[in-house]
């Protein structure tokens, strides 16, 4: 298990009373931002291993660069985020972070293997894992459920932070 000490952590100590459960939106904007940052460097890759047949052959996976490099390294990408910054590219830019739903502390590996493996679970049926944010009081998708997590979104100001 991943343990976070005050150093890796720098809201610990801080007033996250201004802090408020991430809404569907904003999270939906936070994705199609680490979306187009992913595709940036995966279009070019996978065309330098499979040229133009990417763009012609169905399958779902044409071979081993592209399972390496279509869900291997993403998967490696995005729990090292959430294990170091509390979130993705995106949520970071908007001011999002990911917590440990009871706590509100870092998430521990457990739950950020969970987290990423109930985005498959979150898609089926057509999303609604997804859109269940809509509705849900604490704005939890089916994966946040799955691994006992909530998105928050920091207040403007937070003790500590540099001017």
């Amino acid at each position: 298990m991943s343990e976070k000490t005050g150093h890796e952590w720098p809201f610990r100590n801080a007033d996250l009373s201004g802090a408020h459960f991430a809404g569907f939106g904003i999270r939906a904007l936070a994705s199609l931002i680490d979306s187009i940052l992913m595709a940036a460097w995966m279009v070019p890759a996978l065309y330098y291993f499979y040229g133009e047949s990417l763009m012609t052959n169905p399958q779902l996976i044409m071979g081993p660069a592209d399972f390496i490099i279509s869900w291997v390294l993403p998967m490696i990408g995005v729990i090292a985020l959430w294990d170091r910054k509390q979130g993705t590219i995106g949520k970071l830019l908007l001011r999002l972070r990911i917590v440990d739903a009871e706590t509100h502390l870092p998430l521990n590996r457990k739950q950020e293997v969970l987290r990423y493996f109930g985005y498959f679970l979150s898609t089926l049926p057509l999303g609604l894992g997804f859109l269940w944010i809509v509705i849900d009081p604490r704005k939890q998708g089916f994966h946040d459920r799955l691994a006992r997590t909530v998105v928050i979104r920091l207040p403007r100001k937070i003790p500590g932070d540099r001017d």
